[in-house]
């Protein structure tokens, strides 16, 4: 069974016969049925089917980023319930979070409270998730990393 270049059936034909076809399009007979009773074959440019088929792979490979959300110490409750939105979408997306929270100035006394803080805002989330890195402070920034369970 062969199929030419713009998709339509030839019927079926000897393999000479169709390569024969190919040779004067200038192009390639590939086999791309070959399990099929007859086997199905294609006159089409080998080189353009393979950059088709590698394009396809890449397409179903999905990166995998990570999103950034940052709180401050004296956050209100409308701007957590944003936060948390934000999360949960980026979470049901596929994506790695990372919570920051800077504390500027005097705030960097209050490091404990900046701690309570992440984890309170972990302990709201409406999604099942798993902590990758704890919560931790490194200079004035607390953080921690959560992904997709």
């Amino acid at each position: 069974m062969v199929i030419d270049e713009q998709g339509e059936q030839l019927g079926l034909m000897p393999t000479s016969r169709a390569l024969e076809m190919a040779f004067e399009k200038e192009l390639d007979l590939v086999e791309v049925s070959p399990l099929a009773k007859p086997p199905v074959c294609k006159i089409v440019d080998y080189g353009k089917l393979q950059y088709q088929q590698s394009r396809k792979q890449q397409k179903k490979v999905k990166k995998i980023e990570t999103k950034g959300i940052r709180l401050s110490l004296g956050i209100g409750q409308h701007d957590i319930d944003v936060r948390k939105k934000q999360s949960i979408k980026f979470l049901e997306q596929g994506h790695n979070v990372k919570i920051d929270l800077k504390l500027r100035g005097r705030e960097k006394a209050f490091k404990d409270r900046a701690r309570n803080v992440v984890q309170q805002f972990l302990e709201q989330l409406d999604f099942e998730y798993k902590v990758d890195k704890p919560i931790s402070i490194q200079g004035s920034i607390v953080s921690t990393s959560i992904s997709k369970k």
